[in-house]
């Protein structure tokens, strides 16, 4: 098994900007940058409005940027934790306490600022939450991510990008049924990754939701939301309702299966992307045929 990339501040800016990349968790791009395309899809009206300058930004925004932000947040102050995760070891960095990463990270804060003059105001309570989510997860006094349920709660930061995608192009708010489907898609799919953690998180002293139910209840939370997810998007339509049952199936599949939860755990990228492309193209189907 490889060592993960740690550079050093002396380090050049090509090897810098690599570690960077690494860090920003390239095979989880798309749970904020796909969003936006839900987004979009479903708050367009004409074909047109799919490519409105605001879209574009917010889908380079949320694609690389704000990953930076979200997981540099996340290692800075995950440091001592992450010295003993195994994650750490291949397909993911370990930071190593050089400082191009919270200078980074403060400029993907900063970042939205430029979008200002281009992006409508209905998009900013969203992208604001994201900000604001993303640091209290990692970040002290609050630090979401070490108290049990908010941890989980918080989480539904992954669906800010489509809230303010939908608010930028249709210049209204998403339903309320739809936020809550996807918040709750998105508490399952966090403390579904969290299992994995369980035992290196216990060493280390973190509680989070997955540390206090144990791997066999974990598994039983999280099909619950995934669950009560199917039945918000059935609320709406229940072609969605029943695309979503793919994720309590999924549960299932693996409590009942030899499939470890670590190796699983890389299944869903994929799979997200999949479902993604589906709730996106429902979208798109519905803007073309009305």
């Amino acid at each position: 098994m490889s060592a993960s990339p740690t550079p050093t501040d002396d380090e050049s800016l090509g090897e810098q900007l690599s570690y960077l990349l690494t860090l920003s968790r390239p095979r989880f791009w798309f749970y904020l940058a796909g969003p936006v395309l839900v987004g979009v899809a479903y708050a367009a009206d004409t074909v047109s409005e799919l490519f409105a300058p605001a879209a574009i930004l917010l889908f380079g925004y949320f694609l690389v940027p704000a990953n930076v932000f979200l997981y540099g947040i996340n290692d800075v102050y995950d440091r001592e934790i992450d010295a003993a995760n195994p994650k750490k070891d291949a397909k993911e960095a370990r930071y190593g306490g050089q400082r191009v990463v919270p200078v980074a990270v403060t400029i993907c804060a900063l970042l939205p600022l430029v979008l200002v003059p281009f992006v409508p105001t209905a998009a900013w309570p969203w992208i604001a939450a994201f900000l604001l989510l993303g640091a209290a997860y990692s970040a002290p006094p609050i630090r979401f991510k070490t108290t049990p349920l908010l941890d989980s709660i918080s989480n539904g930061l992954y669906i800010t990008p489509a809230g303010a995608a939908y608010a930028a192009v249709a210049g209204s708010q998403p339903l309320l049924i739809a936020v809550l489907g996807g918040w709750l898609w998105a508490m399952g799919m966090h403390t579904f990754s969290a299992i994995p953690d369980i035992e290196p998180d216990r060493e280390t002293g973190i509680e989070t939701t997955a540390t206090t139910l144990g791997e066999r209840r974990t598994y039983a939370y999280c099909g619950g939301c995934w669950l009560a997810s199917a039945v918000a998007f059935g609320a709406l339509d229940p072609r969605l309702g029943a695309l979503m049952l793919v994720y309590p199936g999924l549960v299932a599949g693996i409590v009942t299966s030899s499939v470890a939860v670590d190796r699983a755990y890389w299944w869903f990228p994929a799979i997200n992307t999949l479902v993604g492309a589906v709730l996106t193209m429902g979208g798109l189907w519905r803007l073309i045929h009305g």
